[in-house]
């Protein structure tokens, strides 16, 4: 049998006529990308674009609206009905008339979608409410595929572009960055996600990382910013538990204690971060300012600031502590609600029951925060951040020089200033519990046997001396540094070689080069613990 080519009439759209509308309506800002260096990809297609064949030899699809008479004549219409009247017209009586039986390009149909969906070619409510959107969120991929399609028939159909800015994420890759697919057997089904890990996981690990790289989405991923989840969940529970309820009338602009003032702070910085960054189609951004400020700040810190008010004895103190702690989960689970809607909803409903009502009954109906600039406080923020990294630099030290965690080395402050000093006096008690030492001392000199660091410009000596086995701690370092030599020496070799950087897959260049930074920085970092070290004796 022969099989030879057949060439048959095609149906094509003059694209060059309906592009010359989406170039000119990007060019003039009325729909902008973002970033907005993807307009390149947009302008190079609709700028050299060719006549588009709309048929499809296909047994589904929007059927090609034309229909041809017994002579061959084609009456091209809405509807049969109006192509029956065209015909009678044409022939003087009514006329048997076949309809073309190719269908309508994928791209073509999915290009009416912005108002084919609301109910167009009728006039309907949807379609004056909802048309045009505001933005669209798509991958790069399709930039010439759909969204300049969308934009040539928004414009032709409806005069109007079809959105004000189109928003471009990465795609969705398995977790070694390859394309999912049924016959690899490498798809993350996201009912099933759903179903085992929870909707806001999986929303949430879709926003942090949805910025123009790929994403390299796993399980293990998802199961983490679960932990987010739960973690956000037990702030909530820590509160309930040392009684921190909404009071009538709280003004947080009055607060007078440090921690305070402090949070409503770091709340206000990260409230305009979140904001910001969702205004500009940075999901990412926001989804990580989220994860800084309610894991970083306001649990691994704030509520920990917060223990020993709750516990102690100073009433008003105490009263105004837990008021704010109060209002900050509040103005926390609005900020969150955009990318984890199901627990935020499900806490403030729980909270509810907590202290003075709510003006709003449902968290999507609250308004967003707009929090004002006086809310941020320098001082409150200097003070304790010295403190914040004073306790950082503590446990660091400790993890690198292997101290037990039962083990409480006595903390000395080398010549402090007159500031430091006084700092030292307010925040003893906090250092003791949080740096888990023994006495917190000050000294002309460093004691023998301790280790010396530097924190907001202070010298302190953390005194390692019969706490640590010294030489096994060098061996221990030593060793250590000599794998990351290892790591390093393994990784440049491949770096070095120019057929591995040529032939191989970009994602495993930048996969590789990735860990040799992590490896030098880890080298660094034991490095700078060994000459510690090395100092006590």
């Amino acid at each position: 049998m022969v099989i030879e080519p057949w060439l048959t009439d095609q149906w094509y759209v003059d694209a060059h006529t309906l592009a010359q509308p989406a170039i000119k309506a990007v060019e003039q800002g009325d729909t902008t990308f973002e970033p907005k260096s993807y307009e390149k990809i947009y302008f190079e297609w609709l700028r050299n674009i060719e006549p588009w064949c709309i048929s499809r030899q296909l047994w589904w699809g929007h059927r090609i609206p034309a229909w041809y008479g017994p002579d061959g004549t084609i009456f091209v219409e809405e509807s049969e009905d109006e192509a029956r009247a065209a015909a009678r017209h044409h022939y003087g009586a009514e006329t048997a008339l076949t309809q073309d039986e190719d269908v309508l390009d994928t791209w073509f149909s999915s290009a009416l979608w912005p108002f084919s969906t609301m109910g167009w070619p009728k006039d309907t409510e949807d379609l004056r409410r909802f048309y045009p959107t505001s933005d669209l969120v798509t991958a790069a991929d399709i930039i010439f595929f759909w969204v300049a399609r969308m934009m040539m028939m928004g414009l032709h159909f409806m005069d109007e572009v079809p959105f004000k800015r189109v928003i471009i994420n990465g795609l969705v890759r398995d977790e070694k960055g390859q394309k999912m697919s049924k016959s690899k057997g490498n798809v993350i089904d996201p009912l099933t996600i759903i179903d085992e890990l929870g909707a806001d996981p999986l929303r949430f690990t879709m926003a942090i990382l949805s910025g123009t790289r790929d994403i390299k989405l796993s399980r293990q991923r998802i199961e983490g910013y679960r932990n987010f989840g739960t973690k956000l969940w037990n702030a909530a529970r820590f509160s309930q538990m040392n009684e921190a309820r909404r009071v009538e009338g709280f003004d947080p602009a009055t607060v007078d204690q440090t921690i305070n003032r402090w949070i409503r702070g770091e709340l206000t910085k990260a409230e305009r971060q979140v904001s910001s960054a969702i205004e500009g189609g940075r999901f990412d951004d926001a989804a990580s300012a989220l994860y800084r400020f309610v894991w970083n700040v306001f649990c691994d810190w704030y509520l920990e600031l917060a223990k020993p008010v709750f516990t102690g004895a100073d009433e008003a103190a105490k009263a105004e502590t837990r008021a704010m702690t109060a209002w900050t989960l509040d103005q926390t689970l609005k900020l969150m609600h955009p990318v984890m809607p199901f627990i935020t909803e499900e806490l403030w409903a729980q909270l509810a029951a907590d202290g003075a009502p709510r003006a709003e009954a449902t968290l999507i109906g609250a308004a967003w925060p707009n929090l004002p600039d006086a809310f941020i406080d320098p001082a409150a923020e200097a003070e304790i951040g010295w403190l914040v990294d004073l306790v950082t630099e503590i446990r660091a030290l400790r993890a690198e020089m292997n101290v037990a965690p039962s083990a409480k080395p006595p903390l000395t402050f080398v010549a402090p200033d007159a500031a430091t000093a006084d700092r030292i006096a307010r925040h003893r008690d906090l250092i003791l519990t949080l740096g888990r030492v023994s006495e917190v001392g000050q000294a002309e000199a460093a004691p023998a046997g301790a280790v010396t660091f530097v924190s907001g410009g202070a010298t302190a000596a953390l005194s390692l001396a019969g706490i640590i086995d010294l030489a096994a701690e060098r061996a221990r370092l030593e060793k250590e540094i000599a794998a990351f030599d290892s790591d390093i020496g393994h990784v440049n070799k491949k770096l070095g070689n120019p057929n591995f950087v040529s032939r191989a897959a970009p994602e495993v260049v930048e996969e590789q080069r990735e860990k040799l930074a992590e490896a030098e920085a880890g080298k660094a970092r034991l490095q700078a613990a060994l000459a510690r070290l090395d100092a006590v004796g």
